[in-house]
């Protein structure tokens, strides 16, 4: 699958408490929402254009995470759930999206208070962010399909020592979800003004050519403790796990995880900080 030539967004404020555990929530104060649980915007990380700008650069890789060596401030893993999805127009305007796979994302963001846009913490380089290369596919994004099963674990590992990273949630935990998130999406991506820490979406759709396809993460979960305090160093590994509730304990990933070694049916993302 080519994800070079799909576009990239992700949900900023799509689980309730990231943004405040991030020390991002007052970036979006002015963002007017339709009710509390809204999220708050979506954001480019990758826009696979000719322009000459950062956000033209693939950023993703499945083993990788460069640390930003300027600027770097407090350098996180953000465990989240990407869909894999086709994209439909009619007179250049995005009418449907349809998720085929969903997968392990790492939404990896520095946190930089001086930041006018989401995107500048998002995207500084080449493997700068993480997908998993373990697709699962969906039949439907409706209430009950094979996704309402999965959660979303995350761990951080440095000198042989792994601690729990992210709080260990299921999927239907987000504050929007199946066909509601995506007409949200869809509105967005039509309509999002570029004001405050936004982007207008649609011209840079329109640069990228209306791409048929689009990588979506769609947010990510609350830290533990540990997470919320601790930050990437070079040498550390990042691990996020996508999995089927229904088939495996919370023990049973964390074992997983200490190992490294993951079932085929188990979407999981570890990556090395270089």
């Amino acid at each position: 699958m080519n994800f070079k030539s799909m576009i990239g967004f992700g949900v900023a404020g799509n689980f309730a408490g990231h943004l405040e555990q991030a020390g991002e929530a007052n970036d979006f104060l002015s963002v007017e929402t339709q009710e509390i649980i809204q999220p708050k915007a979506i954001f480019p990380f990758y826009i696979p254009s000719q322009e000459d700008h950062f956000l033209s650069i693939y950023p993703l890789s499945n083993k990788l995470i460069k640390f930003p060596e300027e600027g770097a401030d407090n350098l996180q893993i953000e465990p989240e759930i990407a869909l894999i999805c086709d994209l439909e127009y009619q007179n250049n305007l995005v009418t449907k999206i349809i998720p085929r796979y969903f997968t392990a994302y790492n939404d990896c963001s520095i946190r930089r208070p001086n930041a006018n846009k989401i995107c500048e913490k998002k995207n500084w380089g080449e493997n700068t962010k993480g997908i998993s290369d373990i697709l699962i596919p969906i039949s439907s994004f409706q209430l009950g399909s094979e996704i309402d099963s999965y959660r979303i674990a995350c761990f951080h590992k440095r000198n042989g020592t792994m601690n729990i990273y992210g709080i260990d949630s299921p999927a239907i935990g987000y504050s929007y979800f199946h066909q509601k998130l995506l007409n949200w999406i869809i509105d967005r991506m039509n309509n999002q003004p570029d004001q405050g820490p936004m982007n207008h979406i649609a011209s840079l759709i329109k640069e990228a050519n209306y791409p048929k396809q689009a990588i979506i993460s769609i947010g990510a979960t609350r830290y533990t403790e540990f997470g919320e305090s601790n930050f990437l160093q070079k040498g550390d590994t990042s691990i996020v796990v996508v999995y089927n509730g229904q088939q495996y304990s919370q023990e049973d990933i964390i074992a997983m995880a200490k190992r490294e070694h993951f079932g085929d049916e188990i979407s999981a993302l570890v990556q090395t900080v270089v």
